[in-house]
């Protein structure tokens, strides 16, 4: 089926339930280290207590892809995952903040990474269901826009709490109420996002709904997915094997940030001796919000990005993206004003704009249009993967190597990233002849 192009609007109401993806996800990666700090874990312990999250992801994603692949409802293909995600992940968001152990929020933290996953891996094969491949580009670039936008508003909300509605922590509880509100705000956030665009998008049928249900029902059962998944992974398109290595070391690079950067920015630039110091949940919103600004520049970049894409190609682009996120890691180590952190973080939101985009739309062109779903949640293993170690191992690292100081662990996440930069350079971005 020939896909007509779509307006701007279209584009944007198809996109617009992002916004509220990434308000879980911007209050996730702004808070849970912050939050598991509140409740006793020493520096060392914290990417153990992630380590629920990816695995989880690991399972989830190619199963909703291949489920949604071959769903076909009154609400549509993807959007009954859409829904689905959005129920679960705001009843997680308003739990989480009211976590009175370690054990407990960790536990949460696994219910909502899930449930996020459930939501967002059919939004990316949406894209590809949705439009045209000429139109693809934007459509995943509209995608960074609302990811910007809600990560602006979700890492700056403890901030805003606590500086414009002068919310004060009431000591009932180790976790401020300023982050309590949040979290709530979030839920609300998530759910009304996702139910936008469940309203305003109808999805295409497929061509041949006899022949669809035909082949769902010859095709049926645990074991013939779980061949389809095994088979999709053993056949990978040779652009997605290069694309992996390069979400792995990107990826990589980014989990070190999100779990450190805000106790490294309340350590070395606010002087915090222990949580408990009271400077300590200062230097964590102003953490938040440097996720705010490098959020924000990712909004504004991502209407660039598209151009630029055109005039660069896609490869180039990237690594040039992946360069400037590198270099605002690295920086962290020689800054030591609050102000000057904004700055590095500009490097870092030129990075996640193009991390966000340019990887799903180079690897969407090399994909089977009926398998669209199940590719990109195989794909989205190199983003769980590489969690996954930095939980199991660095841990050791940070004890053994880096004396827990966590201004060096975001430092080697620079590291990471500047090394996925240049093996970006080694994909061969070419539009295939035949799908």
């Amino acid at each position: 089926m020939k896909k007509p192009l779509l307006n701007f609007w279209q584009i944007w109401n198809m996109s617009f339930g992002f916004l509220g993806i990434q308000f879980g996800w911007g209050l996730q990666m702004a808070n849970m280290s912050a939050i598991y700090n509140y409740l006793g874990a020493k520096p060392d312990e914290v990417p153990f207590l992630w380590l629920a999250a990816p695995l989880t992801g690991l399972l989830v994603q190619p199963i909703i892809g291949y489920l949604s692949d071959r769903t076909w409802t009154g609400l549509g293909r993807r959007k009954p995952y859409f829904l689905t995600g959005a129920i679960l992940s705001s009843l997680a968001l308003i739990a989480m903040p009211n976590s009175s152990s370690l054990w407990m929020a960790a536990g949460l933290l696994w219910v909502l990474d899930a449930s996020i996953n459930i939501s967002m891996e059919p939004f990316r094969a949406f894209v590809a269901d949705m439009l045209p491949t000429e139109q693809q580009t934007r459509g995943y670039t509209m995608q960074s826009v609302f990811i910007g936008l809600g990560a602006v508003i979700a890492s700056a909300l403890p901030w805003m709490m606590t500086n414009w509605f002068h919310v004060l922590n009431d000591g009932t509880s180790a976790i401020p109420l300023s982050v309590k509100l949040s979290f709530y705000i979030g839920a609300v956030a998530f759910f009304g996002a996702v139910l936008y665009t469940i309203v305003t998008t109808k999805e295409y049928p497929p061509e041949d709904i006899k022949a669809f249900e035909a082949e769902k029902q010859k095709n049926k059962g645990f074991e013939h997915g779980f061949k389809e998944i095994t088979h999709a992974i053993a056949n990978m398109p040779s652009v997605m094997k290069q694309l992996a290595a390069v979400q792995f070391f990107t990826w990589l690079g980014l989990f070190l940030m999100w779990f450190y950067f805000g106790t490294a920015t309340a350590k070395s630039v606010f002087g915090a001796t222990s949580p408990q110091d009271p400077v300590f949940s200062t230097g964590i919103e102003w953490g938040g919000i440097c996720f705010a600004f490098y959020s924000l520049v990712t909004f504004v970049f991502s209407f660039l990005l598209p151009y630029i894409a055109e005039n660069l190609g896609r490869t180039l682009t990237h690594f040039l993206c992946l360069l400037c996120g590198a270099a605002g890691l690295l920086a962290v180590g020689i800054i030591s004003n609050q102000y000057g952190l904004l700055l590095s973080m500009a490097g870092v939101g030129i990075a996640w704009a193009s991390i966000l985009s340019m990887p799903y739309s180079i690897l969407v062109r090399h994909l089977p249009p009926n398998k669209t779903g199940i590719y990109v949640g195989i794909f989205n293993f190199f983003i769980v993967i590489p969690e996954i170690l930095a939980a199991l191992f660095f841990g050791w690292i940070m004890g053994n190597l880096l004396n827990n100081n966590e201004l060096h662990a975001v430092m080697t996440g620079g590291a990471m990233m500047l090394i996925a930069a240049f093996i970006a350079l080694t994909v061969k971005d070419k539009d295939p002849a035949v799908l």
